[in-house]
């Protein structure tokens, strides 16, 4: 993968226990738009943007999904309440002319990202990414990939 703005890439920072100041910090924030990872069968890693509605209780957040509609009538986003360690902010973009095979992903498919790796590519600009969490192969253009990173001690860290 080449990277065309590196300055989105964070080095790895010194290993410390884990800081509530900096995860609190996105939390105080509503409206702030974050993503939420699920945690249900089948979707389990799979992340959801959303923006924060506001806090409930001291370890919990509501939040307002952008891409899932509520069971009701289909028609309002989602609102739900969730584990404030589940969310975290939405990652910066970092463009990319191209990715090669094994890189990691995030590939936007059923209203989420979804981590995978490259796996091989079409001649018209298509990537196979393979997912282990389901064993699945499955073909994306460029524009519903992304460059996976981790949000860890307050940063984003490039996954290669």
């Amino acid at each position: 993968m080449e990277i065309i703005n590196p300055q989105s890439q964070s080095q790895k920072p010194k290993k410390n226990p884990r800081n509530p100041a900096k995860r609190r910090k996105i939390h105080e924030d509503f409206d702030h738009r974050v993503e939420v990872c699920s945690k249900e069968d089948g979707f389990l890693g799979s992340y959801y943007e959303a923006k924060v509605l506001g806090k409930v209780g001291r370890n919990k957040l509501m939040v307002e999904y952008k891409t899932l509609l509520s069971d009701e009538d289909g028609q309002q986003p989602l609102k739900e309440i969730v584990e404030a360690a589940e969310v975290r902010p939405v990652p910066p973009v970092i463009l990319v002319t191209g990715f090669e095979v094994l890189d990691t992903v995030d590939a936007f498919d059923n209203d989420g990202w979804w981590v995978g790796r490259i796996s091989g590519s079409y001649e018209d600009g298509k990537y196979f990414v393979y997912f282990e969490s389901s064993g699945d192969e499955l073909a994306y253009p460029i524009h519903r990939l992304r460059v996976h990173q981790e949000w860890e001690d307050g940063q984003w860290l490039v996954v290669r």
